[in-house]
């Protein structure tokens, strides 16, 4: 895994740098700013960047944005001190693949990365109910014809795919085990997801999914 670090404290990078290449990921290059994480992620193009949300010049988030509009492939992943809520919600709506708190313990950083570079979203069961709750609530407004073309376009196999990441089912493998196909098939179907209602990743999906009542969150 490629990974670019974005933090404007030194000593953090220094030892989250540390920490990766010990486990044997390449950091591939150090951001001090949301500019300076653009510009690196332009020209290092990481597999993943390890996104802090207070920064100067430009912050995490509108950096988020930009990196996810010009190279949707590049994985977000914020890692922030801020347990704020809203953040949470606006990391997502901006692209990122996952929400992670500075403290979080050495072992789990890594089992949320693995499962990062398998296209799974980076968060915690708390972090998951939280956002679940936050997208659960009414649509201010009714679907656009936009958003009810993406509903109509999906198969009842891709609706399957739907209900299980919104009752918390990220991982390829179980998804499979689930629905008895493949892990390509797995792909196949979430890339159809993707393209038909125009979100970036599985976070954003399984928001989706809640915010226009497709599909109920399970209790």
């Amino acid at each position: 895994m490629r990974v670019l670090l974005a933090d404007d404290h030194a000593l953090f990078r220094d030892g989250l740098r540390s920490l990766l290449e010990a486990r044997g990921v390449e950091v591939v290059g150090e951001a001090r700013n949301g500019r300076e994480a653009i510009d690196q992620t332009r020209r290092l193009n990481p597999e993943v960047v390890l996104m802090d949300l207070h920064m100067p010049e430009l912050d995490g988030l509108a950096a988020t944005r930009l990196i996810s509009a010009e190279q949707p492939d590049v994985k977000v992943v914020i890692l922030t001190a801020s347990e704020e809520d809203g953040h949470l919600f606006e990391a997502i709506k901006s692209g990122a693949q996952g929400y992670l708190f500075k403290n979080l313990a050495a072992d789990e950083l890594f089992q949320l990365l693995e499962g990062v570079a398998r296209g799974e979203p980076a968060l915690t069961p708390a972090l998951a109910r939280k956002l679940l709750g936050e997208f659960a609530r009414p649509a201010a407004a009714a679907p656009t014809p936009h958003v009810l073309e993406g509903l109509a376009a999906l198969t009842d196999r891709e609706r399957e795919v739907l209900d299980l990441l919104v009752q918390g089912i990220t991982s390829n493998r179980e998804l499979a085990e689930r629905l008895v196909i493949t892990e390509n098939t797995v792909k196949y179907h979430f890339r159809n997801i993707l393209d038909k209602l125009h979100v970036q990743n599985r976070a954003q999906v399984v928001a989706f999914a809640v915010r226009h009542g497709m599909i109920e969150p399970r209790a």
